[in-house]
């Protein structure tokens, strides 16, 4: 990941390969943002003039780039559109700066003279910034031209040496590294990240952070009648792992649980997926992914608020030893659940690990997982459903909008639920009569009968947890990283609560 630096040094004098300003949309053209007046002064006052022949006009996240011939320290000028100066936001910044740093790869060092005026800015522009500058190489054997990332970025700000700047700073590293650390696992082929493979990484970095760890392979799991997660590992010649992370610092009155769906490779099992796409199935532990990553930065920013994870991992495969469509499997707890579409898993293992949480009397659940491809139809690629306590989803959608993550609160009907009684057993995993209507809701509905009475949330990243299209902003191609920023930025506010 690129190292992020404070400057309060003017920046057209900065020693940095490329110097990134703002642009505002304006009715004649586009208009200098604050930061912008140095490097202006040193071009003669001709930038925004320069950058409009270049046909920047100041639109969100869009580059321009203009050689400085010398003008300036750094040899090159990328302008980066913030849209109109009455709309600036930190989600705003934080997408500009990760378009300009992303388009600047092969550059080694950038400085970004963005309006960064106070803390919110601030975290905006270092966040997006350091997002921005995420790739994954880890299976190339050659460059092939592709161009490194920017491996350094400084954020010119005049308040440079105040510890409030520090701190953001700080934090700001630390949130992307988790949100890259998310991307990795994502986007590592499924060969390579089994669920006894992904359960070692994530134990290996927790007790390196410091967390208490606990994970139970099959034989445990099977002792405690885990028969969600065991259902969907038993076609898979790798077996099914349960992993239980905590934070537990000193006087904290508040408990929190995470819980994260990881089915490291989904292929629908027995009710087999289509082939075209499904190599983007590797993703479906994208929750899991986001709620280790969150954990490893909850340990680093210590928050007075005690966490703990539960992330169920299994590889949902056809085989002679598959769970079928009919079978009838006995969850954590005891809940009968009759078994009508394979592919709908998740639900399984989330159903075994939320019971689970439920035992250890968190105050909050909240759970993500890219549950339904319901959520996709209903709300697209960039805006995750969220179901649950009323309280509670109306907390995850105020933690979105602050991080860029966009959430939607939907409905639990009650209809939806009874459409999923089972002649047979408890419920029925989807409708009884494989009616596909509310498919998200039904999914959510599901879970909600494995929370008991504790206040829950539960939130479907099936669309946006993976970017199979061209990065846009900080949002880079494969793994996104949703929703780690939301899971942290609502674990700060419910330790800020006492």
């Amino acid at each position: 990941m690129a190292t992020l630096a404070l400057s309060d040094t003017p920046a057209e004098t900065l020693a940095t390969d490329a110097v990134v300003v703002g642009l505002h949309k304006g009715p004649d053209g586009p208009v200098l943002a604050p930061g912008a007046e140095g490097v202006d002064a040193a071009l003669g006052g001709r930038l925004a003039a320069t950058l409009a022949l270049l046909g920047a006009e100041g639109g969100v996240a869009e580059v321009t780039k203009l050689a400085t011939l010398g003008a300036t320290t750094a040899p090159v000028v990328v302008g980066v559109g913030l849209g109109s100066a009455d709309d600036l936001t930190a989600e705003t910044l934080r997408r500009a700066a990760g378009a300009a740093v992303r388009a600047l790869a092969g550059t080694g060092r950038v400085a970004l003279a963005l309006p960064a005026d106070d803390g919110d800015q601030l975290r905006g522009v270092a966040e997006g910034a350091l997002l921005g500058a995420y790739d994954f190489t880890a299976y190339k054997s050659s460059p092939n031209g592709r161009r490194a990332p920017v491996r350094a970025v400084t954020v010119v700000v005049p308040a440079a040496t105040d510890k409030a700047a520090k701190a953001e700073a700080k934090r700001a590293t630390t949130v992307a590294g988790a949100v890259h650390r998310s991307r990795d696992w994502i986007n590592t082929p499924p060969n390579d990240l089994r669920p006894p493979a992904f359960a070692d990484a994530a134990a290996a970095a927790a007790e390196k952070a410091g967390l208490d760890v606990e994970v139970l392979d099959e034989r445990a799991l099977k002792r405690g009648g885990y028969g969600g997660i065991l259902a969907v590992g038993m076609g898979s010649e790798a077996p099914p792992r349960l992993v239980r992370i905590s934070w537990n610092p000193r006087g904290a009155k508040t408990h929190v649980a995470l819980v994260g769906k990881g089915i490291t490779f989904d292929t629908g099992g027995i009710s087999i997926k289509p082939g075209s796409g499904m190599h983007e199935m590797k993703s479906d532990m994208s929750g899991a992914a986001a709620v280790i990553s969150a954990m490893l930065a909850i340990a680093a920013l210590k928050p007075k608020v005690r966490v703990t994870a539960y992330v169920p991992m299994a590889e949902n495969m056809p085989s002679g030893s598959a769970y079928r469509p009919g079978d009838v499997v006995t969850m954590y707890g005891g809940k009968r659940v009759e078994v009508l579409n394979t592919d709908a898993e998740g639900r399984m293992v989330l159903g075994d690990a939320l019971a689970r949480a439920v035992e250890d009397e968190p105050d909050y659940i909240i759970e993500t997982s890219t549950l339904t491809g319901g959520q996709v139809v209903a709300l697209g690629s960039r805006v995750s459903g969220v179901m649950g306590t009323p309280e509670v989803t109306a907390r995850v959608k105020a933690a979105g909008e602050r991080t860029g993550e966009q959430m939607w609160p939907m409905p639990l009907p009650e209809e939806v639920r009874q459409g999923m009684d089972s002649p047979i057993a408890d419920l029925s995993q989807i409708n009884a009569s494989g009616d596909r209507a509310a498919h998200m809701l039904q999914g959510g509905t599901f879970l909600s009968e494995f929370v008991g009475d504790v206040p829950w949330a539960h939130i479907d990243i099936a669309g946006p947890s993976y970017n199979g299209g061209q990065p846009w902003g900080h949002v880079s191609k494969g793994g996104t990283g949703v929703p780690v920023r939301t899971l942290l930025a609502l674990v700060e506010d419910f330790a800020a609560e006492g």
